[in-house]
């Protein structure tokens, strides 16, 4: 993941700005699609929250009953996750954040660094990746898990309610609700496990193992290929060849193409997949705007179950 400062002057500016802001963890920021401004003055006891990802963002939404404010950073779903560069204005959104949500795992580094400049003792960083209990072997997307997911809605409640304990009754509430909310998915990946376990397919990328492992699909795209892909590296060579391969003669019976994480070799990858009339199936690092964490998962597994089923 990229998005180290460019400039010693870019790093010293925001440390400038956040001085002249003081630094202060607290007062709101509204939610504007990863733009940070202050909250009106009578926000009262309103917690300010922010994500480095939009779809942390919005499970924090779902979580605060009405009692949070959020900004995500990273919420545009045209830019590549792997090649973000954080921003004066994210840093100034950090500075004020009484929650700070991140996946960690060396996914969003940039993060760390807003972080940084900004201490803040009372602060309550949480890192998705520390959180999840059921992470896969060099693969820090662990959102699409839904039993990670699970794992930090009970963190982002549990910070909640630390910071206003008054209001623990309805981010309890709030919990039980989302957690029923996720049931739809599991069932959506059982509907598809029944169906189609064993059905060999190919990914461009790491993401998505986190639910072709519960479905029982047979991914054929050799790992060494997916991580490299995943990690912004050019894959080896007999990766390449052998993935090419697997399309060509028709060895997979959909192309799960991650639309974020785009290079020559995955393009390549996905042209000889539409001549051979294999269906791609498109999915993403960050949530589409407009969607719920909910809908974006079911969306993408109906998909892949029209994909599937073609």
């Amino acid at each position: 993941m990229s998005g180290n400062w460019k400039t010693p002057l870019r790093y010293l500016l925001v440390s400038v700005i956040l001085v002249a802001f003081g630094l202060s963890a607290c007062g709101g920021i509204a939610s504007q699609g990863g733009v940070g401004r202050s909250a009106p003055a009578n926000a009262g006891s309103t917690i300010s929250v922010v994500a480095a990802e939009n779809f942390y963002g919005d499970i924090a939404q779902q979580l605060g009953a009405g009692h949070v404010s959020v900004v995500s950073i990273l919420s545009d779903p045209n830019i590549d996750p792997h090649e973000y560069e954080s921003s004066v204005q994210n840093a100034l959104s950090v500075s004020k954040a009484q929650l700070v949500i991140q996946n960690g795992d060396d996914y969003d580094t940039w993060m760390d660094k807003l972080l940084a400049a900004s201490p803040n003792p009372s602060r309550i960083v949480l890192v998705g990746a520390d959180i999840a209990n059921h992470k896969l072997t060099d693969n820090p997307h662990v959102w699409y898990g839904v039993d990670n997911i699970q794992d930090i809605a009970g963190a982002i409640t549990a910070a909640l309610v630390k910071i206003d304990p008054a209001d623990k009754a309805e981010f309890e509430t709030a919990l039980t609700t989302f957690n029923q909310s996720l049931v739809p998915i599991q069932q959506k990946m059982s509907e598809l496990k029944s169906k189609y376990a064993g059905t060999p397919v190919g990914l461009t990328e790491t993401i998505f193992l986190y639910q072709t492992g519960p479905i029982g699909l047979n991914v054929l795209t050799p790992f060494d290929f997916e991580k490299a892909i995943a990690e912004g590296n050019d894959p080896p060579a007999d990766t390449v060849v052998t993935t090419n391969n697997q399309i060509d003669q028709h060895l997979v019976k959909v192309l799960i193409y991650n639309v974020q994480t785009v290079t020559p070799v995955t393009t390549n990858l996905q042209d000889a997949a539409q001549k051979n009339n294999i269906p791609i199936v498109p999915v993403s690092e960050t949530m589409p705007q407009g969607k719920t964490y909910q809908g974006w998962m079911l969306d993408q597994l109906n998909a892949l179950q029209q994909a599937l089923g073609g």
